[in-house]
């Protein structure tokens, strides 16, 4: 694997304090090595372009670059440029005597919104003694957050708040803000082809909580089993088991998940119908209207899920299910994808025999009321136009980091194959057998956090593919070209002897 990155026009983010230039500089090189931002044999920028780059003089990085030559850090040959060094062997950091709790996240996740599950016993043991604090982040299900549009954002709170009446500020209906829920009806039909109106829309606080009132409604109903597709977050089948209803995992071939073996016993049916998660394919049209005749047939109801709808990079977005049927098909989106999951705002489009009884699971017990404020804000960013602004902008970004992506993978690991790619945040690298786990312990001691497809997989289905899911929208723009590196170091040589064949293809 070649370690010239140039080719990736690669960034050194550093920040220097306000004077001791030199030694600020060296400081911040040395724990860039230190911390694993700066790998062994990565090229540095030139003493030019560094200067350049923070404003500095040329001689100050040249004296910078000169010292830590002296020390050990760095290596300097003529025609190759200025490296980090390599080591013989890396040392472990020592074990601290006391870790800090990490900041909670919801139950059965871990960050960045999938299933988590703690190593025990010895693994436990010798991960916190060997594997490194990660320095990059691409775990999927979380957008960039430094790229949260600030500026339109407090405008449109604002005016929210200059024209929101007295009112507003009370507990209201739990079905949401009639503004927001006026809104989405308009944004939903024009930008993913929902039939929507506001009294059939439910706002709810994210995607699980909307689940968590559908598996109440449908086991009050006398539903016993709602199936889940074979892969996807785990939290998920959970929250419905909590419910009281089974999940049985559907099976899925090269074209995606199969639906025809749903019977009358099941009462609905949960699927990522525009881009599977995380597999990344879309389903079939003729299994799209299979699975609406199956719940026109039986009284079944479908559950899309919507995650990350707008976000289709090779031809338009895939319209939608619920347009097929919108009286047997339950549409659930949310902003965490297209804005930020900290915003806690997500939406229900119901059949409307439906609606009633959500509201009622709403509002009836437990107040989950969502902040009113950022109900009345987020629709006028809607309506304002700020919204598909914001989203076109981040489409264009997605797939310029997705395109880097592949390209990388191609010169730096030809033998991984890219999969999912024509839509999302994410895409699946398919591995050989039997390297799924050596390919995880590697990124760890390497800094990367990166995710198993393996953790997706449902209990029931079978354990038929390995590889991994990579986050390419949640880095930052000063951390996006290490992780890419750091990946392409994970991979050197994985998949070489066996490339993928036709019928593993994940995406369509």
């Amino acid at each position: 694997m070649r370690n010239d990155w140039a080719t990736f026009g690669a960034d050194l983010h550093l920040d220097l304090p306000g004077s001791r230039l030199r030694a600020g500089l060296m400081d911040a090189l040395r724990e860039a090595v230190r911390s694993g931002r700066l790998a062994p044999g990565s090229r540095l920028p030139s003493s030019r372009q560094l200067a350049a780059d923070l404003g500095v003089a040329r001689n100050t990085v040249a004296d910078a670059y000169a010292e830590l030559v002296a020390e050990g850090w760095l290596t300097a040959r003529q025609g190759s440029g200025t490296r980090v060094a390599r080591r013989a062997e890396p040392r472990p950091a020592p074990e601290p005597a006391e870790t800090p709790a990490p900041r909670a996240a919801p139950e059965g996740l871990a960050p960045g919104g999938t299933p988590w599950q703690p190593p025990s016993g010895q693994l436990a043991r010798a991960s916190r003694r060997r594997a490194p604090a990660p320095a990059y982040d691409l775990r999927s299900g979380t957008p960039d957050l430094a790229s949260f549009p600030r500026a339109e954002w407090l405008k449109a709170y604002r005016r929210a708040l200059t024209a929101a009446p007295n009112e507003a500020f009370g507990y209201g209906d739990p079905r949401g803000r009639a503004e927001l829920r006026t809104a989405l009806a308009e944004y939903l039909a024009r930008a993913r082809g929902v039939h929507a109106r506001p009294e059939r829309i439910v706002v709810c606080a994210g995607f699980a909580h909307g689940l968590m009132l559908l598996g109440q409604v449908l086991r009050a109903r006398g539903a016993r089993a709602v199936a889940v597709e074979s892969y996807g977050i785990g939290m998920y089948p959970g929250l419905l088991r909590r419910a009281g209803l089974a999940t049985p995992a559907l099976p899925f071939d090269e074209h995606g998940t199969r639906v025809d073996g749903l019977g009358a016993d099941t009462g609905a049916v949960l699927l990522t119908a525009a881009h599977q998660f995380p597999l990344g394919g879309a389903l079939p049209p003729d299994r799209r209207a299979a699975v609406v005749d199956w719940a026109r047939a039986t009284g079944g109801l479908v559950l899309e899920d919507d995650y990350d709808g707008e976000f289709r990079y090779d031809r338009q977005p895939v319209g939608a299910l619920q347009g097929l049927d919108p009286e047997r098909v339950v549409y659930l989106g949310t902003a965490s994808k297209s804005l930020a999951p900290g915003l806690r705002l997500a939406w229900m489009v119901l059949p409307e025999g439906l609606v009633d009884e959500v509201a009622t699971a709403k509002g009836g017990v437990v107040d989950w009321m969502c902040g009113t404020t950022d109900q009345l804000a987020f629709a006028e960013f809607l309506a304002s136009g700020a919204h598909d602004r914001h989203v076109r902008a981040m489409r264009l970004r997605y797939r310029h980091r997705r395109d880097q992506l592949v390209a990388a993978l191609a010169a730096h690991a030809p033998g991984v194959r890219v999969g999912g790619i024509a839509a999302g945040l994410h895409a699946v690298l398919t591995l050989p057998p039997g390297t799924e786990q050596a390919a995880l312990r590697s990124a760890a001691w390497q800094g990367l956090a990166v995710q198993g497809l393996d953790r997706f997989r449902h209990p029931d289905a079978p354990h038929s593919l390995e590889g991994l899911v990579v986050g390419y929208g949640t880095p930052p723009d000063s951390a996006w070209q290490g992780a890419l590196q750091t990946l392409c170091r994970v991979l050197e040589g994985v998949g070489e002897e066996a490339a993928p064949a036709p019928s593993e293809r994940l995406d369509p």
